[in-house]
């Protein structure tokens, strides 16, 4: 890219500028990035139409790429493209082409396998019952020895995802039905996902054993609809109904029937991913029965009693940090003020930084308000810390504007470990938490001080119980599904028969 200015209208505009355009999970300097979001619809005479609306509800949860799938009896109507919905759909034939009454959509960020067209979701496979549509959340921990295995065994995959993988063992079952045959895929692999497969005449949701990966059900206008957010459900103005649970499969169709059977023959206990509540949901979302921006703010709390500090401004990081901060000033008494403001048009026209120029990518996101920081001592709350870049950034971006003290508080406990369940986050070895002390991050953050968040006052700020369970592995090291000591990303990408 060097330096090339991308306008408006390029179809790259959205992957080059997607670690910039917001402080939603994008940039990996951020935070972990979060994997995907999908969403169905059952009976609408315009589903493809709700995807749409639905999928820009849940665009923080991917930007790589998008797309909807919907079944008009035995037709399968396609569209998918790099980028943010908005673009991917931007000519309203597209939508009208996407005839039927039910359909899925996928927004995506890569997980397994690189961004690429030929990697964007959903996959459609041909089989001996019809056709099938599938969008898949999460990551299979042992996908590459799965894909070894059938590739062994003559199959050809043409993508370098883990959905692939998925559907072969679908479609290779010889299970009579279509139900049976996922669960004797489901049943061959491991790891955190939440899965929707279009079929001719119905939809289809499911959910690991663990609930590592969100799933949630709602009805719209007698419609059935399944999303990986409740806010998804707001948007299109559906109603709540309840969370699928870990473990369960269910199944909508003749004339909106819905059945529920568990897709897993054992049961283990629930593990839903905490960070869900840290970073990755939109404030507005409810998980695991609460709301998001409530546990956000519960957590800036408990930080407070655990990490005050002597200072005279509480400033937030926008967007995800917002809650948080409030809830540390409110409990510490010390005034909330707005000290950073995001740039929230920088997509509309960017030059693209060089590798030295990506050291000042923040500044054209986040402006500081001098006349907020100057000669003030600042507690800074941030959501999490991984490999500290934007940490850095933001400490510097604080002492330019004339603080006189930066404070910096993380509404989390150390981020320690990779996640393989569908987040992207660095190698553990890159991570600026593992293997230092507090004193030290703080030392190459640059921060007067640093405190996090404890992990018992973390699950404490949930409001539930702490046997509800949840995975914690990216703090502790306790992985809820074994994973290999070498697992990558891109492990999936040789021979898949593509560019």
């Amino acid at each position: 890219m060097d330096g090339r200015v991308i306008r408006p209208g390029d179809p790259t505009l959205a992957l080059a500028l997607q670690p910039y355009l917001s402080g939603w999970p994008t940039n990996p300097d951020k935070g972990p990035a979060d994997e995907c979001g999908v969403f169905g619809i059952y009976g609408h005479p315009e589903a493809a139409r709700v995807v749409y609306h639905a999928l820009i509800a849940l665009q923080h949860r991917g930007q790589e790429s998008a797309g909807i799938v919907a079944a008009d009896g035995a037709n399968l109507n396609t569209h998918r493209g790099m980028g943010l919905v908005s673009d991917v759909f931007e000519k309203p034939e597209t939508i009208q082409r996407l005839a039927g009454d039910i359909a899925i959509g996928h927004v995506r960020y890569s997980t397994t396998g690189s961004s690429r067209l030929g990697n964007a979701q959903p996959v459609v496979v041909n089989t001996r019952r019809g056709g099938l549509a599938l969008a898949h959340n999460g990551n299979l921990v042992d996908a590459p020895a799965i894909r070894d295995r059938l590739e062994e065994q003559g199959a050809i995959f043409t993508t370098s995802i883990d959905t692939e993988v998925l559907a072969h063992l679908i479609v290779r079952s010889r299970a009579k039905s279509l139900e049976d045959a996922i669960v004797d895929a489901v049943s061959q692999v491991h790891g955190g996902y939440a899965l929707l497969i279009l079929a001719e005449d119905r939809l289809i949701g499911t959910r690991d054993p663990h609930g590592i990966r969100p799933l949630q059900l709602g009805r719209l206008d007698g419609s059935w609809v399944l999303a990986s957010e409740t806010c998804a459900f707001d948007t299109i103005g559906a109603e709540f109904v309840r969370e699928v649970a870990p473990g369960e499969m269910v199944t909508i169709s003749e004339g909106g029937k819905l059945r529920s059977r568990a897709a897993v023959r054992e049961a283990v206990a629930p593990r839903p991913c905490i960070f869900e509540f840290i970073y990755f949901a939109r404030p507005d979302s409810q998980f695991v029965g609460v709301n998001v921006h409530t546990v956000r703010k519960a957590m800036g709390r408990q930080l407070a009693k655990e990490a005050p500090a002597d200072a005279d401004i509480v400033i937030g990081v926008p967007d995800s940090s917002i809650s948080a901060a409030t809830g540390y000033a409110e409990e510490s008494g010390i005034p909330y003020e707005v000290g950073l403001v995001k740039n929230r048009y920088i997509a509309r026209t960017f030059i693209l930084p060089s590798q030295a120029g990506r050291e000042s990518a923040l500044k054209l996101k986040l402006n500081p308000l001098r006349k907020v920081i100057e000669g003030r001592r600042v507690v800074l709350v941030d959501d999490s810390i991984v490999r500290g870049t934007t940490s850095r950034h933001l400490v510097s971006l604080l002492r330019e504007a004339g603080a006189r003290e930066v404070h910096l508080r993380i509404a989390s406990p150390p981020y320690q470990n990779a996640c393989h369940y569908g987040i992207d986050t660095s190698k553990s070895t890159d991570l600026i938490a593992r293997g230092r002390t507090v004193r030290e991050i703080a030392d190459a953050i640059g921060a007067d001080s640093l405190a996090y968040l404890s992990v018992e006052g973390m699950v404490k700020a949930t409001g539930l119980p702490p046997e509800a369970g949840f995975c914690l592995a990216c703090f502790t090291g306790d992985y809820p599904v074994p994973v290999p000591e070498e697992a990558d990303k891109y492990a999936l990408e040789g021979g898949c028969g593509c560019d």
